[in-house]
């Protein structure tokens, strides 16, 4: 599983924010074991911008491979990504497509409706907005998805219409909670028990 961090966030957050703890707690309970592993992505929100970076192609291109070269089974992965990264975790799985992607869990994923509306810096205009969008992305109506999100989070109502739009609908839903800390520990027990068996099938 490949866990993706939120902006403002890196790789020891996240293993800090208890995703070790939790895989070994649903173990302890039965669930399958698996590998997490997290990587620091800066602020580019997961894809490539005008600037040369892109930390999109260096989880798919130069990340999976390294797994891959550490005896780890990458034929199959999952993602899990909060705020930021649950956006990257819908751009990444999409594109990695159904054949490789067993399973993608998006937490108060970082979603606009318009360019206009996205946080600046998120990406570097209108073209590079429609270029990576996530909705309508055909991949993702053949992967496995579970969406969480608070009814108070800023991102409730684009969540809501992408949501609307999948032609399955996704695990997870709405819930009490806003963006934050507490919200993602509180939803994480059900997601890696969500994931485990798809994962390891």
């Amino acid at each position: 599983m490949i866990a993706l961090h939120g902006k403002g966030s890196d790789a020891s957050t996240v293993m800090a924010g208890g995703v070790e703890h939790g895989l070994a707690q649903a173990v302890d309970a039965g669930l399958p074991p698996f590998a997490v592993v997290a990587v620091d992505g800066g602020g580019s929100y997961w894809h490539k911008r005008s600037s040369g970076e892109d930390s999109g192609a260096m989880v798919l291109d130069e990340l999976i491979p390294m797994l891959g070269n550490q005896n780890l089974d990458t034929s199959r992965v999952a993602f899990l990504g909060w705020s930021m990264g649950g956006y990257g975790a819908l751009l990444l799985g999409g594109r990695l497509g159904p054949g490789r992607t067993a399973a993608i869990c998006a937490v108060s994923p970082a979603l606009w409706m318009s360019s206009g509306a996205a946080a600046p810096g998120a990406f570097d205009g209108p073209d590079d907005f429609a270029a990576n969008s996530v909705f309508g992305m055909p991949a993702l109506a053949s992967i496995p998805i579970r969406i969480d999100c608070g009814d108070s989070d800023p991102f409730y109502s684009a969540t809501k219409q992408f949501i609307a739009q999948l032609p399955n609908p996704p695990a997870g839903g709405f819930s009490p909670g806003g963006h934050d800390g507490g919200f993602w520990s509180s939803q994480l027990p059900a997601e890696l028990t969500w994931m485990a068996p798809l994962l390891t099938a």
